[in-house]
This record gives structure tokens, C-alpha cells and sequence, in this order.
């Protein structure tokens, strides 16, 4: 991908797999969406995935969700935040959890993501890592605000965000219901400008986002927003006569290719069942093909809302029922 423009956009939808105690939202399988920016270290990239998350939480209707935002800088200006922050914790390892206290060696930066209520107070009081950005980070941070501001993206700066994994630079954010709670997390991400490296490629900066299906859809039910009709197809196509199934496949088929969605009907069922079926799915139309519409190139057209009926020459119905739908 690195001989293609860059930045390489790329999305997914996979079931994901944990190893995990289920809780609320937290499922030992569940699915995800997400995209991936790579080849470019621009601010304007990081603001396009995070808007992308946003608008894509706003088409589905989804209130008072917060975007939270921070930078936990890069491999030039962490190292000095973490001594400082390790000099804040010292004194204080007896006031937090065991979880802290081995982190305080192995990984200090996740001190600031603990949810144990005993920590809260401490992290509260944590100096900001932004407080120790070196020049390019900050002016990247800076950029990333103002893009944000310029399309009405509302975040909250909030020092504590470092995310869960290790690869991540500059960049964090993530977007959360009212609920509170470790899982009420519905959407994240950051940038990872040395994962490619780490992972055995030539050095190239990403960013990225995943959002799970299973919290979204249960942040859709207790807002109680209702989802939305499956879209149903405009014509049915129904056969009168055994010898009207070729050609009512035919027409389904030109139909389609029309741009109008069309589906024939199939099996062996009699007209007045094959109506049945029609209004079960949902059809605005029936176009039906018998023995008389054969013989005179015709199709007889039923609108199923009222049962209003016309017959219509077999190579207009394409454009009549783009009128209708149009009207």
C-alpha cells in the first residue's frame, strides 16, 4: 500500500474475540466497525476520523455524547512526562489500587486510566501530559482543536485519556454515553505513528478508529430511538401462468437494471397468494404477467395501497413507475 496515494483510507466490519469476564456492553464475541488512515502525520487526517465517528453517531441519532480528547505525545517527549508523573506517584502508592502499583513500573502512563474509585482522587491531581508536549506535538494538538472547532465538532479536553494500548501516540479520543461506567465507552481511537515499525515495516504514521456494534445498539435502545424500516422492494413481479416465469424473471431483471428494485416471484403459488406475498414484503407495486399481457406485450399494473390497476405497455413500465415514485 505504500505505492498507492497517501493517505491509504481504509474501513472494516469483523467479529471480534475476547478472552473475558461478559459484562453489560462486553461480550466475549462482538463486532466491530472501524477505519484506518495510514501513510499520513497530519493533524487534518486525525480530524477526518474523528469527525467520520461523530457524523456517523449523529445519522443514527444518538444525544449528549461527549468526545473526549487529549495527546499523550511521542517517543521525543513521553519519556520526561513519565518520570515526572512517576515522581507525582511515589509518595502515593499506598492510597491506590494493586492494579497502580504494578503499573507505576511496568506502565505508568496507564495510572491515569484506572477506574477504581480509590485512584480517582490521585489522578484528579496528576500533573497534565499536555503541560510536557515537546514543540511538534503541541503544534499538532493545536492544529487537531482548530479543525475540529471549524466543523463544529464540541470535545472535551480531558488529561486522564491515554486509551488501553501501548502503540498509541499523540492522538487519543473517545466518545461516551451519559452512562457512566468502564464499558460506556462507544467509540475510539488514536494515532500510532510507530506500530508499523514496531510490527516490522518501514516507519509510517496512522490513525484510526473502532466503535462496537453491540454498545451502540444498546445505547440505541435506552434512548429508546427506534431503528429503521428495511427498505422494501418497489415492484413484484407475478406470474400468472406457468409460462409468464421466464418472462416475469425477465422483467425483474430489467427492472433492476433500471435502477428500480424489483423481485420476481418464485415457487408455485397462485396469483392471489403470490398478492399475499407481495404485501408481506412490502411492495408498492405488483406488475403482473399473464396470459393476455403476453400476447399483447403488456403488464398489468396493481398498486397495492388502494388496488388501483392499469394496464401499461411492457417496455414503459421502467419510466411509469419512476414517475410514480417520484410524484
Amino acid at each position: 500500500m505504500h505505492t498507492l496515494p497517501q493517505p491509504v483510507r481504509l474501513w472494516y466490519w469483523t467479529p471480534i474475540f475476547r478472552y473475558d469476564r461478559p459484562q453489560a456492553g462486553r461480550y466475549r464475541q462482538h463486532h466491530q466497525f472501524g477505519t484506518e488512515a495510514i501513510g499520513d502525520a497530519s493533524a487534518a487526517v486525525d480530524a477526518e476520523s474523528i469527525e467520520l465517528l461523530w457524523r456517523v453517531f449523529e445519522e443514527l441519532d444518538l444525544t449528549n455524547l461527549t468526545l473526549h480528547l487529549n495527546s499523550i505525545g511521542d517517543s521525543k517527549c513521553r519519556p520526561r512526562y513519565l518520570e515526572v508523573l512517576r515522581t507525582y506517584y511515589r509518595d502515593k502508592l499506598d492510597r491506590v489500587c494493586d492494579d497502580c502499583r504494578a503499573r507505576f513500573d511496568r506502565n505508568p502512563l496507564r495510572l491515569l486510566d484506572c477506574k477504581q474509585e480509590r485512584c480517582q482522587p490521585v489522578i484528579a491531581g496528576a500533573p497534565p501530559i499536555t503541560d510536557f508536549l515537546c514543540d511538534e506535538c503541541a503544534a499538532h494538538f493545536e492544529d487537531l482543536k482548530a479543525l475540529l472547532e471549524a466543523v463544529g465538532i464540541p470535545f472535551s479536553l480531558n488529561p486522564g485519556l491515554v486509551r488501553g494500548l501501548d502503540y498509541y501516540t499523540r492522538t487519543v479520543f473517545e466518545v461516551t454515553p451519559p452512562e457512566e461506567g468502564s464499558q460506556s465507552t462507544i467509540g475510539g481511537g488514536g494515532r500510532y505513528d510507530g506500530l508499523m515499525e514496531l510490527l516490522g515495516g518501514r516507519p509510517t504514521p496512522g490513525v484510526g478508529f473502532a466503535t462496537g456494534i453491540e454498545r451502540i445498539v444498546l445505547n440505541l435502545k435506552r434512548q429508546s430511538i427506534a431503528v429503521p424500516q428495511r427498505d422494501r422492494p418497489h415492484v413484484y413481479v407475478a406470474a400468472q401462468t406457468p409460462a409468464a416465469r421466464v418472462p416475469a424473471f425477465r422483467l425483474a431483471s430489467e427492472l433492476r437494471r433500471a435502477g428500480i428494485w424489483a423481485i420476481a416471484a418464485t415457487g408455485d403459488r397462485s396469483l392471489k397468494a403470490q398478492m399475499r406475498h407481495a404485501d408481506a414484503l412490502g411492495a408498492a407495486y405488483v406488475a403482473i404477467l399473464g396470459e393476455n399481457e403476453l400476447a399483447e406485450n403488456t403488464v398489468t399494473l396493481r398498486q397495492l395501497s388502494d388496488g388501483t390497476q392499469e394496464t401499461v405497455p411492457l417496455a414503459d413500465l421502467a419510466s411509469r413507475v419512476g414517475q410514480a415514485s417520484a410524484q
